[in-house]
C-alpha cells in the first residue's frame, strides 16, 4: 500500500471539507446539476478520447497508484550478484535452474534468454522493445489521468458559462439570481477539486512509479547482459549501484567494511 498516496489525497480532501465547514455549512457546496456538467462531462469527454479497453485498465492503473510497492533496487542488485556467481562457478547453463524460482517476468525471460545462448546484441534488443513496450502501456494510464487533470477545469469553467447565463436570462426574477450564481462559483470549485486534489497527483504518482520500474528494468537489462558476458560479479554490483543515488552505494560500502572487518577477526 502506497501510503503516501493515500496520506496526500485522503489528507487533502479532509481539509478542504474541514476549511469548508469553518465558514459555514457543507450543503452550499452539494450541487447535483453541477456536479453533472463538472464530474460527469470532464469523465465522458476522457472516454471519448481513449479507447474502451484503455479506459477499462484504469482501474488496474489505480490499483498501481494506491497499493504497489516501490521496486526493491538492492534486492534485485542482489539477486543478479547471486546469478553472476554461479554463471562464473558453474556455466550459464547453470542457470536454467534459477529460472523457475525468479519471480519477476522480465528477469526471467532475460536470464532465460542468457541460457538459450542468444547473440547478447538480439538479448539486449529484445529486452530494451519490451521495456518500451512496457513504458507505452503506462503512458496510457497517465494519458488517462492527464486529460481529466485537463477536462475538469474546462468542464468547470463551461459549468460557470451556463450559470451566468441562466442569471442574465432571468434578471428580471430576483429569486433565480442566487441559484444561477450558485452553479457558476460551484462547477469552478468542483473543476479545480478534480484536477488539483484527484487527477493530478494520480497523474503524478503514475509518472513517478513509470520511472522507477524503467530504471529497475535498466538495472536488470545491464546485469543480464554483464553475466552473459561473464563478469565478474563484484565488479557487476558496483556497475549496477552506479545506476542508484549515492546513498545506496555509501550503503553498500559500509556494509563492505563490515564484512571485512569480521573477516580479519575470524581470520585472527
Amino acid at each position: 500500500m502506497d501510503l503516501a498516496t493515500i496520506l496526500g489525497i485522503v489528507g487533502g480532501i479532509v481539509l478542504i471539507i474541514l476549511g469548508i465547514l469553518r465558514g459555514g455549512s457543507i450543503s452550499a457546496f452539494i450541487d447535483p446539476p453541477s456536479m453533472l456538467i463538472t464530474f460527469g462531462g470532464a469523465i465522458m469527454a476522457t472516454i471519448a478520447s481513449f479507447r474502451l479497453d484503455q479506459i477499462l485498465t484504469s482501474i488496474q492503473v489505480l490499483k498501481v497508484a494506491f497499493f504497489s510497492k516501490g521496486p526493491d533496487y538492492e534486492d534485485t542488485i542482489r539477486i543478479m550478484v547471486g546469478l553472476a556467481e554461479r554463471a562464473r562457478r558453474e556455466g550459464l547453463l547453470a542457470l536454467d535452474e534459477e529460472v523457475s524460482t525468479l519471480e519477476d517476468e522480465f528477469l526471467k525471460r532475460g536470464i532465460q534468454l542468457v541460457v538459450d545462448g542468444v547473440d547478447p546484441e538480439l538479448t539486449r534488443n529484445i529486452l530494451e522493445t519490451e521495456l518500451s513496450f512496457i513504458e507505452e502501456r503506462h503512458g496510457v494510464g497517465i494519458g488517462i489521468f492527464d486529460t481529466l487533470a485537463g477536462l475538469g477545469p474546462s468542464f468547470g469553467l463551461l459549468g460557470t458559462v451556463i450559470g451566468l447565463i441562466r442569471m442574465l436570462g432571468q434578471l428580471n426574477d430576483p429569486s433565480t439570481i442566487g441559484p444561477a450564481m450558485a452553479l457558476a462559483l460551484v462547477t469552478t470549485f468542483y473543476g479545480a477539486f478534480l484536477a488539483y486534489v484527484i487527477a493530478t497527483p494520480i497523474a503524478n504518482k503514475l509518472k513517478r512509479k513509470d520511472s522507477d520500474e524503467s530504471l529497475l528494468k535498466a538495472i536488470q537489462i545491464e546485469g543480464i547482459l554483464s553475466i552473459q558476458a561473464g563478469e565478474n560479479p563484484r565488479i557487476l554490483e558496483q556497475k549496477l549501484y552506479a545506476f542508484l543515488p549515492p546513498k545506496f552505494r555509501k550503503k553498500v560500502q559500509e556494509e563492505r567494511e563490515v564484512e571485512e572487518i569480521y573477516g580479519v577477526k575470524e581470520k585472527t
